[in-house]
């Protein structure tokens, strides 16, 4: 049994640089949800209706129903979290009761397992089977019209895609925010690694202990709460498959935990329940909320451009929308939310979260035929940080898009006194040393923001200084000379990185970094390829020790306007922790056991092996607008 060694320095880090966290309510809560903007009808509320499933298991739902002589259509949330909470806060959501007051007929379930619903909890398992019959049972609820939309963050939003796939004939239109298209990659793992500051905390105090209270197990439930709530206590421990607070062996707990640990590829086990290979499968629009900072950005990008391109219909691929604002997981509702950091919060009002208001016009539309041109062809509305503007695009990667690429050149130093890095747009030539660190396993480089979940303090989000982390022997870092004049940057960046290890397996980094004139940095967003999935998330490989390789690393998506006279840095390491489990360097099966190796890492940067960053780089053009364009 091993734990890190520097646990609670890197904690310390993440929530000194994150701001509060996500479990406690938000300081300015009694001001949210805003009391104006409510519609016409009166609202009755009726708990726990119940909602017989294919199997006989009974979910329960609340149902907020319109005093209205008409039938009218039907909004539906499948949530884990529970119905009585329906994901209001922290400044997230309008209450059921006012998404009602404008004549709709609004259903709050609770999913399998969890709240009031009977049946035995597994994350994912039941979703698409449950979702499609929840649908129909929704779409036949006295006073509905038969016409059912669905919204929802996170699992919420991962509850609509499921089931959307299943092709329920009632489903209309969903809204999902701030989810993803595929729960190995890009959910419990990015790149081949285990995303441990967002999967354990999360499994622990928030869905195991529920379920734990929903089959009346209490002292489990205390115990996983209070084990949560201490995660600090539990990241550094391994191995994985004997984590203590999820009582391994015991499959009353949470078996689905330890699924997750003995499937670390990409396997059926995962595929069973993928939504980017089922893209065709779906029929209905879709209105799309990630956040530049979200732990599920990748996928929700991904949704949009893969249901424009193989939608199940051409009315679903023509009616696509995703908004992509500068929001982490939680905090992006935004007034008075001490769940963001401090950099997002700067944005200002222009960077508030236009949901409610959105999905509201969407509902309008495609569930009661209002024209009112929210949609009618694909569309990307980004917000540009750096600019604080609202711009908007046809496409995603936008179709401007100038894709430029940036060599690493030099020396990447070790520690900011050696920094002579360079990131430069002509080919290496001439012959160049390579760079050297080590990386051990038990001195992981400590995460300073990032793209987790699901509160800021347990799960690294948000942008960032990145000065302390750049002192350190193990990040080497490229630069840019200062931009001649002001470069936007938007979409997805990739970088080429030639390495080698001395280990059979280990972990490489990438993190875009905009740096001022002033020398201050932040973190624009990150990436991670586990070395034995540099060729497929389905069938690992070991490295050959001292071998050179060519590892492509995905650096998350951002959108952001950097001024002339700052420069552009990417951050290459081997570790980026507790965002995701350190990689042991030993090839030993993922979990099995505590044992670690120290690493000595080499990267290349000559003409043999020409490692380099792939910018999105946008033309100047549009200028982009302080207000959100609700219509198109």
């Amino acid at each position: 049994m091993v734990r890190v060694g520097v646990v609670a320095a890197a904690v310390a880090l993440v929530a000194a640089g994150c701001g509060g966290g996500g479990g406690s309510e938000p300081s300015g809560a009694a001001s949210w949800p805003p009391g104006d903007g409510r519609g016409s009808c009166a609202v009755d509320k009726q708990e726990n209706v119940p909602a017989t499933m294919r199997d006989g298991t009974v979910l329960k739902a609340d149902v907020y129903k319109p005093k209205s002589a008409d039938s009218v259509p039907v909004i539906l949330m499948r949530t884990q979290y529970g119905k009585a909470a329906a994901q209001v806060q922290p400044f997230r959501y309008q209450t059921p009761d006012w998404f009602a007051s404008h004549c709709y007929l609004v259903v709050v379930q609770d999913i399998r397992g969890q709240g009031q619903s009977a049946g035995t909890f597994s994350e994912f398992t039941n979703d698409m089977n449950d979702g499609y019959d929840s649908v129909e049972w929704a779409a036949g609820l006295p006073g509905s019209d038969g016409k059912v939309g669905m919204y929802g963050s996170s699992y919420v939003g991962a509850t609509q895609w499921l089931a959307a796939v299943g092709g329920p004939p009632h489903l209309t239109t969903i809204v999902p925010a701030n989810t993803a298209s595929d729960y190995y990659d890009g959910w419990n793992y990015e790149g081949g690694a285990f995303r441990l500051a967002f999967v354990e905390p999360w499994a622990m105090e928030t869905i195991g202990a529920s379920a734990a209270q929903n089959r009346g197990d209490t002292g489990t439930a205390k115990q996983l709460a209070a084990d949560g709530a201490n995660y600090s206590r539990w990241l550094g421990f391994r191995p994985y498959q004997q984590f203590p607070p999820m009582h391994p062996g015991d499959p009353t707990i949470a078996p689905w935990f330890f699924d997750w640990i003995d499937h670390p590829t990409r396997d059926d086990y995962w595929k069973q329940w993928s939504i980017r290979d089922r893209y065709a499968n779906v029929q209905v629009p879709v209105l799309d909320f990630e956040g530049w900072y979200d732990a599920f950005l990748a996928g929700g990008v991904e949704n949009f451009a893969g249901m424009v391109a193989n939608g199940g219909s051409p009315a679903a691929k023509a009616n696509q929308r995703l908004v992509l604002g500068p929001w982490d997981h939680v905090g992006w509702g935004r007034p008075g939310s001490n769940v963001e950091t401090p950099l997002l919060a700067a944005a200002g009002a222009a960077g508030d979260s236009p949901i409610n208001d959105l999905m509201l016009a969407w509902y309008d539309h495609f569930l009661k035929g209002k024209d009112n041109q929210v949609s009618g062809k694909p569309v990307v509305d980004y917000f540009l940080m750096g600019a604080n503007k609202w711009k908007s695009a046809s496409a995603w990667p936008l179709p401007n898009t100038r894709w430029t690429t940036y060599y690493l050149s030099g020396n990447g130093g070790n520690g900011i006194q050696g920094r002579i890095g360079q990131l430069t747009t002509d080919a290496p030539k001439d012959p160049q040393q390579p760079d050297r660190y080590d990386y051990d396993p038990l001195n992981p480089v400590p995460s300073a923001g990032g793209h987790s979940c699901c509160g800021a303090s347990t799960g690294p989000q948000g942008p960032v200084d990145q000065f302390v982390v750049e002192q350190r022997s193990d990040v080497l870092t490229y630069t840019t000379a200062p931009m001649t004049a002001d470069t936007e940057l938007t979409g997805p960046i990739r970088l080429t990185l030639w390495a080698a290890s001395t280990a059979p397996d280990t972990d490489f980094t990438a993190k875009l970094v905009a740096v001022a004139p002033d020398g201050s940095t932040v973190n624009l967003n990150n990436g991670i390829i586990r070395a034995a999935y540099r060729d497929s998330l389905e069938h690992p490989t070991p490295i050959v020790p001292g071998q050179p390789y060519r590892f492509t690393i995905d650096i998350w998506p951002t959108s952001y306007l950097v001024k002339a006279g700052a420069k552009i840095r990417v951050e290459v390491s081997s570790s980026d922790f507790p965002q995701f489990a350190p990689n042991p360097n030993t090839g030993d099966p993922f979990g099995a056991n505590p044992n670690t190796q120290v690493a000595t890492q080499t990267i290349y940067h000559d003409a043999e092996h020409p490692s380099a960053l792939v910018l999105p780089i946008i033309p100047a053009g549009d200028a982009g607008s302080s207000r959100f364009p609700l219509q198109h």
